[in-house]
């Protein structure tokens, strides 16, 4: 694996050196840093229309799935290469481009207006990041595969009543033709998936979304609520003993959807960034989302967002260039179409007026018009923090190293012990 790392950012190094060197481009041109490998082919291709409609190239760098975007940026910025808009998925990774003088301020931006969940500086109030898209997730659900077991989705608001639709759902396996209740991943290269996301759950769950800072302000101090988390590893525990021990200590992305786009499990844990892999597998059953509802209250919400934002980079050669794309984007029909109908975003935009195709982008779409959402945090955790230390211990209790008050031991020394 590390072979192959190595490998692959040489070769994306190679290419961008040689895009930019003098007479590789008749125009000026732009390079983008993707971090949503489920996009990668819309994005693509909305940027070779916007280059015959602008002259203006645009390339696009995609990391995503097992491939983290950070150490491949990292590398080329000690090339020397500045790609012109950056991503990034938090204050940790704005914070970092601040200091490092790669922020550029877009609060004069056509598109600033048009939304509610752009990047603010929380300093001086600056607008900073261009939100790439709202994005949402609960745990996914298979609608035919419940109706079909006699269950109501409505009804999973709390850990009771999921526990005992699994429990159902696992007594009819064979009536259901499916191989196991949940496609889980938790294993190396997946940490994102529980580290990340996960983790969220214990940080907002149940809090309203404009005050829901209670759980990770505790965290941020060494603080951790001992009888949440102990709910919180039990919830997980049970995830993890209704998944495909393979697929969960050894899975990968690709597996994890093809798995439940072919109908062997009644439920996923992922976002509504799965739509358009979901589209290509031939999945075209109703799908929605339950409450990661870890409580023994009614927590009846997803976990909805902006997952992450564009800021353009102030050491590259075409800010210009850069911000004109963006407000392309946010501002023109061309723009609306990637978003929606190519990409399978749910956009950040109030002028955006279509409806995306996917199901668990118009499920996201509900919730949000309910205003039965919760809050993200799980980014303001230190950097890697989440990935590098808390998605190992999961692990550990998904392989049954562990069990759920080792987790709890070894997840409050993790958090008593942060940097």
């Amino acid at each position: 694996m590390r072979l192959k790392i190595i490998l692959l950012t040489a070769a994306m190094i190679m290419a961008a050196v040689t895009a930019c060197k003098p007479g590789a481009r008749s125009a000026a041109q732009i390079t983008v840093i993707n971090n949503k490998i489920e996009i990668d082919t819309a994005l693509k291709n909305y940027a070779e229309e916007y280059e015959k409609k602008t002259g203006v190239r645009v390339i696009v760098r995609s990391f995503g799935s097992d491939a983290h975007f950070a150490p491949y940026v990292t590398a080329m910025f000690n090339a020397g290469i500045e790609p012109e808009i950056l991503i990034i998925e938090g204050t940790a990774g704005y914070e970092e481009a601040k200091r490092a003088g790669r922020v550029t301020d877009l609060s004069g931006e056509p598109w600033v207006n048009d939304t509610d969940v752009a990047f603010i500086d929380p300093e001086n109030g600056m607008v900073a990041g261009f939100p790439v898209a709202i994005e949402g997730w609960g745990l996914a659900y298979n609608k035919p595969l419940l109706d079909k077991a006699g269950i109501d989705p409505s009804t999973l608001v709390n850990v009771t009543a999921i526990r005992n639709a699994f429990a159902k759902i696992e007594s009819m396996k064979n009536e259901l033709d499916i191989d196991d209740v949940v496609s889980m991943t938790a294993g190396p290269g997946m940490t994102w998936v529980t580290g990340l996301h996960g983790i969220n759950a214990y940080l907002s769950l149940g809090l309203p979304h404009n005050d829901s800072s209670r759980y990770i302000d505790k965290l941020l101090n060494r603080q951790i609520d001992t009888d949440r988390l102990t709910k919180f590893a039990e919830y997980y525990d049970l995830l993890f003993g209704y998944s495909n021990r393979n697929m969960l200590l050894a899975g990968n992305y690709d597996q994890q959807l093809s798995d439940f786009a072919n109908g062997k499990n009644v439920f996923i844990h992922q976002g509504n960034w799965i739509d358009p892999a979901l589209r290509e597998l031939g999945a075209a059953f109703e799908m929605g989302y339950i409450p990661h509802a870890f409580l023994n209250e009614t927590t009846d919400g997803i976990f909805v967002s902006a997952p992450s934002w564009y800021i353009v980079n102030a050491k590259s050669k075409n800010i210009e260039e850069a911000k004109m794309f963006l407000a392309a984007i946010a501002g023109t029909q061309e723009g609306h179409d990637y978003m929606v109908n190519k990409a399978g975003m749910v956009p950040a935009f109030k002028s955006v007026t279509l409806r995306p195709a996917g199901y668990l982008s118009r499920a996201v779409q509900d919730w949000v018009r309910q205003g039965k959402i919760y809050a993200w945090h799980q980014y303001e955790m230190p950097e890697t923090f989440g990935m590098n230390t808390l998605g190992p211990i999961f692990h550990q209790l998904a392989s049954g190293r562990i069990d759920t008050g080792e987790f709890v031991r070894l997840f409050t020394n993790a958090v008593l012990t942060q940097p």
